[in-house]
């Protein structure tokens, strides 16, 4: 047993999830929310849940957790529908019960002198930037985030015009997040597919918009967290390499036990002692992007 994986006793709890509702979006999206009371307890931005979609599929799902009330312990995930587990997924019912293992993994770590961070989502690393703004929202540290989400399928949520003035993104990109904007967190939204009040390119284009307005002092208070495909994220870490800017990565593999003892999800890491191999399950699944990609 290594150390890692013994860091994880006390941390991890099988439960028997019961799904309280849900919601189905376009581009057979879903949010589930799951009452999950001790997962909900533990769980950090950056952590996932392991899932058993239905008795008659043996292999797990690793889910992120995208939301969490610890008090009335629920736990929410978001999660497009590609293969038959996660369509028996989309299948349940308030009611139904599932097999759960979580909150697994080393989550998002944000620093007070880093007062401006900048949340990056693409695709289905949307749901550990919702989950990290929530968790800012409900520090009391004087925390300015912005979150920037990136879609080619409509978003799953119902877009609102925004109400935080914008000066450094051309007029008609006005689209938002509401649960996040009645926060007082600004939202941009980014997609190649034209849609309504998004701005048409990349996540990374409107991150560099955004950068490059900023006064060198707000710069030093900047902080870059990302989740998405990995061709984003390294496109993510160029941008901070570029901005001279910390960053921090959520990495998505496929994996089987998802608790380190099948090695199915490991990455090339470099380490204060070389190359290493991790597991993005219980070493991850958040690195620092200069560990992931040293050639950015």
């Amino acid at each position: 047993m290594t150390a890692s994986t013994r860091s994880l006793r006390g941390t991890l709890f099988v439960e028997d999830a019961e799904v309280n509702s849900i919601k189905s979006y376009p581009g057979k999206q879903y949010r589930l929310r799951l009452q999950s009371p001790k997962c909900a307890a533990h769980a950090t931005a950056g952590s996932f849940v392991h899932l058993q979609c239905d008795a008659s599929i043996p292999l797990r799902r690793p889910m992120s957790i995208m939301r969490a009330d610890a008090d009335a312990g629920w736990i929410e995930i978001l999660f497009k529908v590609v293969g038959q587990g996660l369509k028996s997924l989309a299948n349940k019912q308030p009611g139904d019960r599932m097999s759960s293992i979580g909150p697994i993994g080393h989550g998002f770590k944000t620093t007070p002198a880093h007062r401006r961070p900048l949340l990056i989502g693409g695709g289905v690393g949307i749901p550990p930037m919702i989950f990290l703004a929530e968790t800012l929202n409900r520090d009391r540290h004087n925390w300015q985030p912005l979150v920037i989400m990136g879609s080619e399928i409509p978003f799953p949520f119902e877009c609102a015009q925004t109400a935080i003035a914008c000066d450094w993104l051309p007029q008609g990109a006005d689209a938002t997040m509401p649960l996040l904007e009645n926060w007082g967190i600004p939202v941009k939204l980014a997609s190649l597919a034209s849609l309504p009040g998004t701005y048409r390119g990349y996540v990374t284009d409107v991150a560099e918009k955004y950068l490059t307005s900023l006064t060198k002092d707000e710069l030093a208070e900047t902080e870059i967290f990302s989740c998405g495909p990995t061709p984003m994220l390294k496109a993510v870490a160029s941008l901070a390499n570029k901005f001279e800017l910390p960053c921090q990565v959520s990495l998505e593999e496929y994996m089987a036990c998802g608790v380190g003892g099948c090695a199915g999800c490991t990455v090339l890491v470099q380490t204060s002692e070389g190359s290493a191999m991790k597991r993005v399950c219980i070493d991850g699944p958040v690195f620092q992007a200069t560990d992931v990609f040293p050639d950015c």
